[in-house]
């Protein structure tokens, strides 16, 4: 299928690899928050100060991504002299806003031993923030005209989710003793299991517009973030049931997972984004979801008419041949030409 002079009917994202940078940053910042409030309310002192400072260290590489994104930034001081609760780009830009400063307060008090109690209450603030701030990016992308984005929009949420718990217990089990690491092992088989549900549905349920998340350079990048995934589970699960007598392998079992979990989660945020920008290229993936809506929605008409289409409607144009159609041409033209009217 050809568009109008071979040009594409949506435009290309103008967004730089900053974007899924940022997206992949964002995501791991608030896991990794979420797991450091569960290790700081179950007494795991070295799971959570890798968490707090996985946190901080990646939101503020995350807002360096995004700032630098942006070109100037002015441009991101601009976005909060309003709050705009139908805007994902708002609601996220105040999210990850009020997100740093609580994760660089309770990083401080991890490094410094100051005031534990102040660190705490930061701690578990930017545990509460960190659902928004792992999804709202989801709803950004499902908000714009890309195709493969807009039609994945009940399934981005819960592939971003489950990326970001699952990159978060990658962190963990690099830098976390194993005896602390329960919590992380099992946060990358909940993370990395509605991960791969959610990647299987955006490849299988989405019709036309699910082909660039299988095919290309997306396909290859989501492919290979799902075989890491999927190593990442193995590991994490296997370095948890190695013995006492078998620490040091254990240990490094669970840091090969947590690496493996680490750069499955980047894939999965590249890959997707791959898939978006490769959907504005073809104009398959614009015209025929929207041929198939206006069919439906005849068809729905036709039904509550009794199994005639409405008077005037696109389908009595379609199968108006000859003069006929002719006639209706002329008849739209002439309704639209100023000037026609009768003196009074």
């Amino acid at each position: 299928m050809k568009s109008y002079y071979g040009r594409q009917i949506v435009k290309t994202p103008v967004w730089r690899p900053d974007i899924p940078a940022y997206l992949f940053c964002g995501g791991l910042a608030a896991g990794s928050a979420l797991l450091a409030a569960g290790a700081d309310l179950t007494r795991r002192p070295a799971l959570r100060r890798s968490g707090r400072l996985t946190a901080l260290g990646a939101v503020a590489a995350g807002a360096a991504f995004l700032i630098h994104d942006l070109g100037r930034p002015a441009r991101f001081h601009h976005m909060l002299r309003v709050v705009k609760p139908t805007s994902p780009m708002s609601i996220g830009t105040w999210t990850l806003t009020a997100f740093g400063p609580a994760a660089g307060l309770a990083a401080a008090a991890e490094l410094t031993g100051v005031a534990p109690a102040a660190g705490r209450a930061a701690g578990l603030a930017a545990a509460g923030l960190a659902p928004a701030l792992a999804t709202y990016t989801a709803v950004l992308l499902a908000d714009t005209a890309v195709p493969s984005w807009h039609e994945a929009y009940p399934q981005l949420p819960f592939a971003f989710a489950g990326s970001a718990l699952a990159s978060a217990a990658g962190a963990g089990l690099l830098a976390a003793p194993t005896a602390e690491a329960g919590p992380a092992r099992r946060l990358a088989v909940a993370g990395a299991a509605m991960e791969l549900a959610a990647s299987h549905r955006l490849a299988s349920t989405l019709g036309l517009t699910g082909e660039p998340y299988r095919s290309g350079r997306a396909g290859a990048l989501l492919r290979a973030s799902q075989a890491l995934t999927a190593a990442g589970i193995a590991g994490a699960v296997l370095g948890g049931a190695r013995r006492d007598s078998r620490r040091r392998r254990a240990r490094l079992v669970s840091a090969l997972s947590g690496a493996a979990l680490l750069a499955a989660g980047a894939l999965t945020r590249f890959g997707i984004f791959a898939a978006g920008v490769a959907s504005t290229k073809d104009p398959r993936y614009t015209v025929v979801p929207q041929r198939a809506r206006l069919e439906q929605s005849a068809a729905d008409a036709a039904g509550a008419a009794g199994g005639r289409p409405p008077a005037g409607s696109a389908d009595d144009e379609r199968g108006a041949v000859g003069p006929g159609r002719d006639q209706l041409a002329d008849d739209r033209v002439a309704r639209d030409l100023p000037g026609d009217e009768e003196p009074a």
